[in-house]
This record gives C-alpha cells, structure tokens and sequence, in this order.
C-alpha cells in the first residue's frame, strides 16, 4: 500500500464516521466518472495515463455496481464487503502511475491525490448502514 493511503487512513481512523452510504455511492460514481473524463482528455498526451485512468474508472465503477447500496445496481456484495475492498482500490490508484510506468509525470499526481481521497472516504464511511439485503450481509459474513 503506498505510504500516502497509508497515512490518510491512519489520521481519518479516530474521526467520526460522517459519510452516509448514499454519500459514498455518490462519491464513488463521480470518481468512476472523473476518470472517464481523464481518460478522454489525456489521450493525445500521455495514453498509459490515460489507459490507467479507465482502469480505475472501470473498477470503481464495477465496485459501486455491484454493491448492495443505495446507488448500488446488481446488488452481490455487501456494502461491508465494498469496504474491505476500498482499501486494496485507493493503493491500487495510487501505484498506477508506478505499475504504467509514468510515476516521474504530471499526470502522476491525479493517481496520487484521488488515491488519498479515496482511502479518506473510506474511513469516514459509516459501513455498518449499507446493506439492506440480508441475503448479502448473510454472504458476507
């Protein structure tokens, strides 16, 4: 896990759990959105930036769609499972840049900082609210 995610996690955990998970659903959509953008806008300029950000989109989106959650779609996951998750996708953004070669770039910084936002909202999600299937909280455990 890069250092960064690392470190947000560690100065969020003592805060309160603020974010609803409509909030996070919200908030992870926008994300998958985002990197749609940036991928059409980084193109032409630098396209392992730009493949990378469509990765991230896909995953965060396929993450939100499948998650059992007000915003969520097909509904297999817990929303508890979505959390356990989250951690392993804010490092995952965040080393992109390293994984695609492109670490010593501007385009870097997009990775890093979403990466950070990401691992934030993670630990300010109230996780335990989501789910209200039983069928996918009894999976998740």
């Amino acid at each position: 896990m890069p250092i960064s995610t690392k470190l947000t996690e560690l100065a969020t955990k003592p805060l309160p759990k603020v974010i609803s998970p409509v909030t996070h659903a919200a908030i992870d959509w926008s994300t998958a959105g985002a990197f749609a953008i940036a991928g059409t806008l980084l193109w032409k300029k630098n396209k392992r930036a730009a493949l990378a950000s469509y990765l991230c989109g896909n995953l965060i989106g396929s993450l939100i769609f499948l998650t059992d959650c007000p915003g969520g779609v097909w509904k297999k996951i817990s929303f508890e499972t979505h959390g356990n998750i989250d951690p392993g996708v804010s490092a995952l953004v965040a080393s992109m840049p390293n994984l695609l070669g492109f670490s010593e770039e501007r385009e870097s910084k997009l990775f890093q900082s979403i990466g950070i936002g990401l691992a934030a909202v993670r630990s300010l999600t109230r996780f335990d609210e989501g789910s209200s299937n039983e069928e996918t909280r009894r999976r998740a455990a």
